[in-house]
């Protein structure tokens, strides 16, 4: 995402959001960040920006539709970016290790039952626990 698009969603183009979002944007796989991840990273990038902005601007983003806030069992926020795709996820009870998957016929499941119940999908949340076998 340029500045530009910042722009588009109604957001002033400034430094740290620029760097909160290129953050994000070159996570990898470990793109489940939170705050406080993202926070260690500027300071490692010898940015001065603090804490508070990094809530901020990662809160300007989910109001803004550019990242999700997921909330899982250990109360942290994590963040990553709104793709627009839809997934789940897995998480580590040990270590809070996050991996996402996709899975068609959990998919179609959860479709069937919200229709058998009357309800139209507008979308859903799926979280699985446990501890990672290898980690």
């Amino acid at each position: 995402m340029s500045g530009a698009e910042l722009k588009k969603v109604g957001l002033k183009v400034t430094l740290p959001r620029l760097k909160i979002l290129e953050i994000l944007e070159g996570a990898g796989d470990q793109h489940h960040l939170t705050a406080e991840d993202v926070y260690k990273i500027l300071l490692e990038q010898g940015e001065e920006v603090g804490l508070a902005t990094v809530y901020r601007v990662l809160t300007q983003f989910e109001q803004a539709g550019i990242v999700r806030r997921l909330n899982f069992e250990n109360n942290i926020s994590i963040f990553e970016l709104d793709t627009g795709d839809n997934h789940d996820h897995l998480v580590c009870l040990k270590s809070g290790h996050v991996k996402e998957f996709v899975d068609p016929i959990i998919e179609d499941r959860i479709k069937e039952i919200a229709k058998e119940n009357g309800y139209n999908l507008s979308g859903h949340n799926l979280v699985i626990y446990g501890t990672l076998i290898n980690g």
